[in-house]
């Protein structure tokens, strides 16, 4: 009899258990949909300020503010500034140079984190391809991310850690 007693308040306490998660999810809103842009979602994060003047000076910053939706994988300053040195004046003096750069770094389409587990490269903007390996990480080329999967209105942003150079 004391078994079945122990069984019952197992069971119940276990179905209490279950009823609250069940209870808490649905108590627990949707994440909202995110309100900035690419672009916009950049600028507010504060690290990507040398990305943001080479997006002006490319004249891509209407583009990455359309519909897309794009995949944008974000070198921050850091990383810029690792770049030998005159690189970014180069880059800022030869607009052609610069946006095929920038167009490097931008794939069609939203691809996530989960996404990115089933592709070994994904074609880019510019016209060539970046290598994907997920071995330890998640690297784009020989850059790391980061930090992934920062959601806009018109796509994603991955934060890497190095500049990519197409060839």
């Amino acid at each position: 009899m004391k078994r079945m007693i122990a069984l019952s308040a197992v069971f119940v306490a276990v179905g209490a258990l279950i009823a609250g998660s069940i209870m808490s999810r649905a108590a627990s809103p949707e994440p909202a949909t995110p309100q900035k842009d690419i672009v916009d979602t950049a600028v507010a994060a504060g690290s990507f300020k040398t990305l943001a003047t080479a997006l002006q000076a490319a004249e891509l910053v209407d583009a990455l503010k359309s519909p897309g939706p794009f995949t944008v994988f974000a070198p921050t300053d850091d990383a810029f500034a690792a770049l030998p040195e005159g690189t970014i004046e180069a880059l800022l003096a030869d607009k052609e140079k610069l946006q095929a750069v920038l167009k490097y770094h931008v794939v069609s389409g939203k691809v996530t984190a989960a996404d990115v587990t089933g592709l070994k490269s994904a074609e880019t903007l510019q016209g060539q391809s970046l290598s994907i390996k997920t071995c330890s990480g998640v690297q784009i080329n020989d850059a790391k991310v980061v930090t992934a999967d920062v959601h806009a209105s018109n796509g994603v942003i991955h934060v890497i850690d190095k500049v990519l150079i197409p060839n």
